[in-house]
């Protein structure tokens, strides 16, 4: 099992990927509004395709995320219970 640190760090990322991705998206979105302000019909179908894969990613990346949330309180609650015996 990694240990708690090595589960933060690597949450950390995941939540870089996580904005970095929210922040492409957005900018895609605005993109969107822009082309169908247009009319420029292929185009915008173009980038709403884009939209919806990363969506997709983006939602994998916010299952991974909410997964290793679960490891790291996990192996949070395992260091204090360890430490407590230790102390006891």
């Amino acid at each position: 099992m990694k240990s708690f640190e090595e589960l933060v760090n690597e949450q950390m990322l995941i939540m870089d990927k996580l904005l970095s991705m929210q922040t492409e998206l957005d900018r895609y979105r605005e993109l969107e509004e822009e082309l169908r302000n247009r009319k420029k019909e292929q185009d915008l179908l173009s980038v709403q395709d884009d939209i919806m894969e990363m969506k997709k990613e983006l939602n994998s990346i916010q299952n991974l995320f909410m997964q290793l949330t679960e490891r790291v309180i996990e192996s949070y609650q395992t260091k204090s219970a360890t430490e407590k015996i230790m102390n006891d």
